[in-house]
Parts: C-alpha cells; structure tokens; sequence
C-alpha cells in the first residue's frame, strides 16, 4: 500500500466574483480513512469537493490524489481522469438510464461485461432496499428514490476516493443506517479513502476517523472526533460539533466553561431550577438555570422531574473557553 495520503489538499483558495468560498484550506485524508467535513450551509464544504473533483478551479494551492497532483501544478486533471466518485446532492443520474443501468455504468466502463456489470449492480440495489427500482428511470422515482441510486452508483465503483456531498439528507433512518454500514464495508474492503461532507454532527462524529470543522471557508479545527468534541478550538466549534452549554467558571474569576450534556448530572452541591425538560426517549434533557449560567444536562431514562423544580448538581468535567 502506497505511504502518500489519498487525499492532500494545501493552501487551496477558491474564489467566486470576487468573493473567497474556500481559504487556504489545508488538509490530508489516508487511503481507508474517512474524514468528514462539518459545518453549516455556506461554509464551503461542497465547494471543496467540487474542486478536489475537478468541477471547479482553485485560485492558489495544490490538491494531490496518491501523490499526484491534479490541481494547482499548471494543467489541472480533467474530472474524468481523477480516481474517485462523488456523490452529488441533486443526484446527477442520466435521464434515458434505467437505475440497474445506472449503478451498472460504472463496471462496464471499466471493460466489465453487460451481464457480469448488471449482477453486480443488482447485488449492490438489494443491499440498499432498492431492488424494486431496478428497471425504473429517473423520472419514475421519488427524490430520495433518486438519490439512494446514486449512492449505489457511487458504490459501484472502486475508486481510491469518494466524496459523498451530504449523501443521506434525504433518506430515512433506516436506509440511512443501511448505506453508511455499506460504505464501511466498501472501504474495509478496498482500503478507498472517503470525504464526507455534512452539517450534522452526530453522523460526522459517528461515520469519521477525522473531522474538519468549516466556517466561512475557514477551516477552524480538526481532529479526531473526540478530540473536536471534548476540545472544541472556541465556542463555535463548540456548537458545531453538538449541544454544548457555557457556564461562569466557579473558581476562574468569571472565565468561562464549555459544559456538555454529558458531562453534569442531576443531585449535588451546586443549585438550580429547571426552566425546560424533554423526553428523547433512552435519555431526557433538563435545562437547569442558577447562579453560573443556563447548562443543559442529560440523564438515561424518563423525565424524573417537572419543570420549576429546585434542583442539585455535579459538574463532573468541563472544557475552558479562549
């Protein structure tokens, strides 16, 4: 297996009319890893896709795929003629295409025969649910229809990289359960890397090896998952990343600390009142207000107390704030 990243993408700038999408961004992803870009809408997570795929050019800095570089280095590398697959948002499948056609596409382009392609397209249609729409056309299939399709072609393929841009938005839990472990079991057994574009932070913290963390085309933090969740760079990683509450630190001289939900609990020293709870099902959420600020804490099983309640609790961890 080759030592060079899959993916390397430095200093890269795109720009727009004049306006900067993407600013000196710089990151790696190994081949078998996945690396998710987190962050809202407008931070630049498709544009940069887009430009590690070829679709758009980069003002300055390079992107390399196994060490060759494709972007930035004079000529770039047409789309066509880069080693990876990506998964669009509005799904991209060919109108005249039956979806068995589709996912078979990508075989027979690589020299497989009809026969051999379209089993192998099948196996991969049964695997997402989605048998049943082997012999229909895009104009005969729902928008999430549409879109598992494409991530079965996407999965048809053996590229060194996919990139998936926000790939499960549309789909149910189950299926989106179903395609995530499928893409596992891809990459297990081809060793791709994968870029992974989402705003929502439980997915990217569950699905990734590394997370990248963008604002404004800025990229703020990146990590593992862990390590983005419990140190945060600064309070809108913070929140990017998932529930976190801010409290008067008790013994900092009004410094501040990041509290997440997990990291309180009910009973203890420390006073409060509840202003909100809500059943989640396995846990509820209380938000507790007292004399260090607002904080949200999460305990397993049912509500135990009603809101207005007086209440104890114990911080049990917290992260300091820049």
């Amino acid at each position: 297996m080759s030592a060079e990243p899959a993916l390397e993408v430095t200093d890269l700038v795109v720009s727009y009319d004049g306006t900067t999408a993407l600013d000196r961004v710089t990151l790696s992803v190994r081949r078998g890893q996945v690396l998710a870009l987190l962050g809202p809408s407008g931070s630049g997570k498709s544009t940069l896709l887009h430009a590690v795929a070829g679709f758009l050019v980069p003002a300055a800095g390079t992107v390399r795929l196994g060490g060759t570089t494709v972007a930035g280095d004079g000529r770039p590398v047409p789309p066509e003629r880069r080693d990876l697959a990506m998964v669009f948002q509005n799904y991209a499948l060919w109108p005249h295409l039956t979806a068995l056609d589709t996912v078979a596409y990508p075989a027979r382009r690589s020299g497989a025969g009809r026969a051999h392609a379209r089993t192998e397209a099948l196996e991969i249609l049964e695997r997402l649910r989605i048998a049943g729409l082997a012999g229909r056309k895009p104009a005969e299939l729902s928008g999430g229809e549409q879109q598992r399709v494409g991530l079965a072609r996407a999965l048809a393929r053996r590229p060194s990289l996919y990139l998936f841009d926000e790939p499960t938005a549309h789909l149910d839990t189950h299926v989106r359960g179903v395609f995530l472990a499928e893409l596992v079991a891809r990459q297990r057994d081809t060793g791709a890397a994968a870029v992974y574009a989402t705003h929502d932070a439980e997915e990217a913290l569950g699905l990734a090896d590394q997370v990248a963390l963008l604002h404004e085309g800025r990229l703020l933090q990146t990590g593992t998952p862990q390590q983005v969740y419990d140190q945060p760079a600064d309070l809108f990683a913070a929140r990017l990343s998932g529930p976190a509450s801010v409290i008067t630190a008790p013994d900092h001289d009004g410094g501040e600390l990041l509290v997440r939900p997990g990291w309180a609990r009910l009973g203890g020293p420390l006073k409060g009142e509840l202003r909100a709870v809500w059943f989640r099902g396995p846990h509820s959420d209380y938000l507790v207000a007292g004399p260090l600020g607002e904080l949200l804490i999460r305990e397993p099983g049912p509500p135990q107390h009603e809101i207005g309640a007086r209440v104890g609790w114990s911080l049990l961890r917290s992260w300091p704030l820049p």
